[in-house]
């Protein structure tokens, strides 16, 4: 598929054909393409949360204004931010910078420098911490969503939910921000597609303050 007709394509999908399922391969594979995504320093702070049991999605579902494509859609993903991410001793953070020295982009003796620099950019405040967690899961989420388009997945991201009850519901850790649900399926055909939304013109995107 072109990657223009990826982006025009892609819709936020509301109605899903619960009679059409994702193959765990095929999530699988949608996965491994948006994990290609760009992250500070290669820390990618993201995780998925994969809900296919209807019992576990409407646990969800409760949670999110009742939405139905949560519980219609074969699977519906809590997408995760680690806004711990960037601290010394997380595992995927000393993966990162161990493969960082393999691969030759840094060597051990710039553990401080990278330490610091972390800490100066991620660690300042508690907003920096979110903002570090959900800009990088921002990355991973879109290229999630476009990879599934590519391959003819349909996908609707959500973020009208109780982030407190949801982290409550599924025991998930404080020190994980939820950016988003993400419902992921197939367009039930027997239903009417809204027209595009429109969109900011290039001009109106662009802006200036210091003139």
């Amino acid at each position: 598929m072109d990657f223009k007709d990826v982006l025009y394509g892609r819709r936020a999908i509301n109605f899903f054909d619960p009679g059409k399922p994702v193959s765990e391969a095929l999530l699988d594979e949608i996965i491994g393409l948006a994990a290609q995504a760009p992250s500070g320093f290669n820390i990618q702070p993201w995780s998925l949360m994969v809900l296919r049991d209807q019992e576990e999605k409407l646990r969800l579902q409760k949670h999110a204004w009742n939405q139905f494509k949560i519980s219609a859609a074969p699977v519906t993903l809590i997408v995760l931010a680690d806004m711990d991410g960037w601290k010394t001793g997380n595992p995927f953070l000393e993966k990162n910078f161990q493969e960082m020295v393999r691969a030759g982009d840094m060597t051990a003796d710039q553990r401080q420098w990278f330490d610091g620099a972390r800490e100066s950019l991620y660690g300042a405040s508690e907003s920096r911490k979110v903002a570090f967690a959900c800009k990088n899961t921002g990355f991973f989420a879109m290229s999630l969503m476009l990879a599934a388009k590519s391959i003819g997945v349909d996908t609707h991201p959500m973020d009208g939910f109780d982030m407190d009850a949801v982290r409550k519901e599924f025991k998930i850790p404080d020190h994980y921000w939820i950016p988003m649900l993400i419902a992921v399926g197939y367009f039930d055909a027997a239903k009417s597609l809204s027209p595009a939304k429109w969109r900011k013109t290039v001009r109106e995107i662009q802006v200036r303050f210091d003139t």
